[in-house]
């Protein structure tokens, strides 16, 4: 079986992990960046492709490749991604799997310092007008720093991104001080937290509901402990998936793997 995976994630070089652990079948992955391909590389990933594709790119590599199935494991707020992928599948008429991370268990975490936005145009308008004291520690990704500088000085804002060049780059363009940008490999720890809010003297924190992968508890705990408040992104809805293609875990994706041949 040949498998077309859209990574770039955590969840994606686990499934690689574990495809390759326990089946014969081979793996082309794409990712957006070369940091992404790297670790997909290293997972096992038997090709890589390190660019944003376009749909027709990606249908065409379906067609030439013979790919058997398709896999949408990017990040949860990709939507625009997984919108793609479930319609050509659809188009395609092919098997379809999209990896949905869990959203976060907060059942027994103090959740009285999270603010819920829908946007991140949302989460700006209420720093300007709830939070005007204090620095902001932007843990939710270079692509999503514009909508939070319509609102907020980029004196006081200091994003935690991967040091790739697009993201720098656009750091560049929105005016961020070199000394502002905290360098980003994997989920942060409680600790590492706790030292970025004390270090920028942090008023609040911007963070997306990206799943216990995405390191969301630490983040709420370091909040918690220095009466910083957290401004929480909510997962964008997709109308365009069936509920019947999505998988949480690694078993799940087994067994939806298994009925496909």
């Amino acid at each position: 079986m040949k498998i077309l995976l859209l990574g770039g994630t955590k969840d994606s070089t686990n499934i690689i992990e574990h495809v390759k652990k326990n089946h014969d079948f081979h793996i082309m992955t794409t990712t957006t960046t070369e940091y992404g391909a790297i670790l997909a590389r290293e997972a096992g990933s038997d090709e890589v492709i390190s660019r944003p594709l376009l749909k027709d790119e990606i249908i065409e590599i379906i067609k030439k490749e013979n790919f058997d199935v398709l896999i949408d494991a990017t990040h949860p707020f990709a939507a625009h991604i997984t919108q793609t992928s479930a319609s050509i599948a659809s188009e395609l008429e092919m098997p379809y799997i999209r990896f949905e991370r869990p959203t976060t268990n907060l059942e027994n975490i103090d959740t009285s310092h999270i603010h819920y936005a829908d946007s991140f145009d949302m989460a700006g308008k209420m720093i300007e007008s709830k939070f005007k004291e204090g620095n902001v520690l932007h843990f939710a990704g270079a692509n999503t720093m514009e909508d939070i500088l319509k609102y907020v000085s980029v004196d006081r804002f200091y994003p935690r991104i991967l040091k790739v060049e697009s993201s720098i780059e656009k750091c560049e363009k929105f005016g961020v001080d070199p000394s502002h940008i905290i360098p980003m490999k994997g989920a942060a720890s409680l600790e590492e937290n706790l030292e970025l809010i004390e270090r920028y003297d942090a008023s609040v924190m911007i963070t997306k509901e990206s799943g216990d992968v995405g390191g969301v508890i630490e983040k709420i705990q370091a909040a918690n402990e220095k009466d910083v408040a957290v401004i929480m992104i909510q997962r964008p809805k997709i109308d365009e998936l069936n509920k019947n293609d999505i998988v949480s875990n690694l078993e799940e994706l087994d067994i939806k793997l298994k009925s496909f041949f």
